[in-house]
């Protein structure tokens, strides 16, 4: 490891990064607005005529559409010009702490927002879909008008504000605080149900979970305090600058082993927030909260937070030799095993809580494969139709009295006031398993194209992964929408039925209003609409790819023109000094043809011989399109699309089940989520169970033992002389004459 003061000193001379400009002081409202509709909700808690209205839900949804139309604003200002600005904006000094003049000797951390187009792109779905969230859950949540509407909304308002703060703040320190904000309320959301013993343990385990990946979070900011001497980012990208031209030349030597270590330690804090192997399993727990949260939190904002961490932070994890192989690979599995166990639930929710960790997981491969546009157009186009996949589910949950088993609804598209929760069901369907010329076919195939082109350790088996996880994606997505949106109309009413509901017979679901259906009709119309974005900019791929190169997240290239390469530490072999002159390495950019690239495999890399650019569309879409047949056939009803493919009848059964005892056990431990928390009970609670019984026994038998002598010691000593001052004369004489004789003794003893 290098000595300290030397990179300090060496990087505080060398960078040559220009100082971001003052921004609008008007955006720090996009972060503010929504801490005031929390406060203004505890005041409708507080007022009993306020207490009875939905005026809690209008305040929310005012705010934050308000802050949604700023964040518009902002981003007209930031994206203004040719080139994307980066701008400041201080709402006050928050730490100022000076020990001496040195570098590092000063703790500075402002409450200020550091705006480029990466926060813009972020901050415009965060508080665009947190508004008609809010708005669809002023329908859902009206059954508790009252404390706990109030309760919820206030929840929901303090969560958009911590994102925020997470997104646009300008210093780590920041970013942290929105970090545990969003952990805290993802607590108080999951658990809302608070008479639920099922909630209160999710909960529970969300915020430990989240709390062990926090834990790394907080070493890795410590650390490039330790190295830096700083955690803001105008500051700090400089600093990393660098490194980063190290990294360029060639020369990984220079870059120390601390400076490496940072993105690894920020990484564990990542996988916790963004529920990836081994920290996954808080997630589809999750699901007991009300399904505007699952929206909201788990589908479209704070789930994608490790993903934002990386990408804000991408220069660190580019110069590091293991952050991104770790990051593609840690990602690849999540997507594997989260799709395996998706398609052996019956919980419909549940299946979209594991999509979205499988989906998440495409993310991490994206950054871990050096596309951070492609990992950015994920989050972008799943945040719209993930978050109109779980409210579709949220609204049969309403409407059946919280029936969520695919086995036991079918129909219910074409049932009275439900056309369109299936029309936005299948939208959504088709872009969660990547249909051809969906939002999500588009950012899902560049991912997968450029696990074929980046070469790494065992990318190319990396993307053959990810393409199967494509079909089992596809197959669980449209198995819930052929087992409960169409077919013979059959309805089953879950555990909420009320008493006045009667028999299950006589049940009548009750369609979703217009609150419910304006949301899930506009989110409908943006999932279609994403897909239109990958046309516009196309030189920089998209418009996504367009907010990601104006920011720290862009990718990191060697070389210009046709000899440009992208760079990470493990891609030393391809930089340095015969990249930099372009003596013999082709393209990598997001869209190479083989023409551009000369025909060459090497630095490019290659499909079964193909660009894997020029071919993914087509393959991908075979494995997407043979994932939703197979489902057709397996699950789909009679006649489906008069292709005669399915055979289901009834909402109970299927062709699948016949297939169950064929597959032996794997079915069962798929089911049983692979036995991952049974193995981490065994692991990890049951011996810390055991261990803490026997710290207690020690704490009471030992420590509390010894204080308790130490405690009865002057009530024993008082005891024993207590008779001595008995009060009676021929005693004390008696005394006396004793100590008398043993002092004799003692003195005869000595004289001998």
């Amino acid at each position: 490891m290098h000595n300290l003061a030397g990179p300090l000193s060496q990087v505080a001379s060398s960078a040559d990064v220009g100082v971001p400009a003052q921004g609008p002081a008007w955006a720090s409202l996009i972060v503010f607005l929504p801490l005031l509709a929390c406060a203004l909700c505890g005041v409708c808690a507080i007022v009993p005529a306020m207490r009875r209205t939905k005026l809690p839900a209008w305040i929310t949804v005012a705010l934050l559409g308000v802050s949604f139309v700023l964040t518009v604003l902002l981003y007209q200002d930031v994206s203004a010009g040719e080139h994307a600005k980066t701008v400041l904006v201080t709402s006050w000094e928050w730490f100022h702490l000076s020990w001496g003049d040195a570098p590092g000797q000063q703790f500075v951390a402002s409450f200020g927002f550091y705006i480029d187009s990466l926060t813009v792109l972020w901050m415009l779905f965060v508080t665009g879909l947190a508004t008609l969230i809010a708005l669809y859950a002023s329908e859902y949540m009206s059954h508790d008008v009252g404390l706990g509407y109030c309760r919820f909304f206030a929840a929901f308002s303090l969560f958009v504000f911590s994102m925020a703060c997470l997104v646009m703040g300008d210093n780590l320190l920041l970013l942290y605080l929105g970090w545990e904000g969003v952990g805290l309320c993802s607590y108080l959301l999951i658990g809302y149900f608070y008479n639920e013993a099922g909630a209160v343990a999710a909960a529970k385990k969300a915020f430990i979970m989240n709390r062990i990946g926090d834990l790394g979070l907080a070493l890795g900011i410590m650390l490039t305090f330790w190295h830096f001497g700083t955690i803001q980012y105008a500051e700090l990208f400089p600093l990393v600058a660098p490194y980063v031209e190290a990294l360029k030349a060639g020369d990984i030597g220079q870059i120390p082993l601390v400076v490496q270590a940072i993105p690894l330690l920020l990484m564990v804090g990542a996988f916790g927030k963004s529920a990836q192997l081994p920290l996954y399993v808080w997630l589809p727990d999750a699901m007991w909260g009300p399904t505007p949260v699952s929206a909201l939190i788990h589908a479209a904002t704070m789930v994608t937070a490790g993903v934002y961490l990386i990408a804000r932070t991408y220069p660190l994890f580019a110069v590091s030799e293991l952050a991104l192989p770790i990051v593609a690979w840690v990602g690849t599995l999540t997507a594997l095993l989260s799709a395996t166990i998706a398609m052996a639930q019956f919980d419909i929710k549940r299946i979209m809580a594991y999509s979205t960790v499988s989906q998440l997981g495409y993310m991490f491969a994206g950054l871990g494969f050096l596309t951070s546009t492609g990992a950015a157009f994920h989050v972008f186009t799943h945040a719209f139709f993930k978050a109109s996949l779980f409210l579709c589910c949220g609204a049969v949950m309403h409407g059946f009295a919280g029936q969520l088993d695919l086995r036991r609804l079918s129909g219910v598209s074409f049932m009275k006031g439900w056309g369109i929760v299936g029309i936005a069901m299948l939208i959504g369907c088709l872009n969660l398993a990547g249909f051809p010329l969906t939002a999500g076919f588009f950012s899902k195939d560049m991912i997968l194209a450029e696990a074929f082109v980046t070469p790494g350790p065992g990318y190319a088996l990396a993307g053959w992964i990810l393409l199967v996880t494509a079909g089992l994606t596809a197959y669980y997505t449209f198995r819930v929408f052929f087992r409960v949106f169409v077919g013979p109309q059959h309805a089953e009413p879950g555990d909420e039925v009320h008493a006045h509901d009667g028999h299950d017979a006589h049940f009548h679901p009750h369609a979703p209003g217009w609150a419910i259906n304006s949301v899930l009709a506009i989110l409908a119309v943006a999932s279609i609409l994403a897909a239109g974005t990958y046309f516009i900019e196309k030189e920089q791929h998209g418009w996504v790819g367009k907010m990601v190169h104006g920011s720290t997240a862009a990718e990191i290239v060697v070389g210009e023109g046709e000899h440009a390469v992208r760079a990470a530490a493990f891609r030393h072999d391809l930089v340095g000094e015969h990249a930099i002159h372009g003596e013999s390495h082709e393209p990598a950019g997001d869209h190479a043809t083989p023409e551009e690239a000369g025909g060459s495999s090497i630095a490019h890399g290659s499909f079964l011989g193909m660009d894997p650019h020029a071919v993914m569309y087509y393959v991908s879409s075979l494995f997407g399109i043979a994932g939703i047949l197979t489902a057709a056939y397996l699950h789909g009803p009679r006649g489906l699309f008069g292709l005669f493919i399915g055979s289901r009848t009834e909402a109970a059964t299927s062709r699948a089940d016949a297939l169950v005892p064929a597959l032996g056990p794997l079915v069962q431990w798929a089911r049983h989520k692979w036995y991952v928390d049974e193995l981490y009970d065994f692991l990890i609670v049951k011996p810390l169970w055991v261990l803490s019984h026997i710290f207690h026994l020690i704490d009471q038998l030992l420590i509390d033992g010894l204080v308790d002598l130490m405690g009865r010691l002057p009530s024993i000593g008082g005891r024993s002389i207590r008779p001595s001052q008995s009060g009676v004369l021929h005693g004390y004489a008696v005394g006396m004459a004793s100590g008398l004789a043993f002092l004799l003794l003692l003195v005869w003893l000595l004289t001998l």
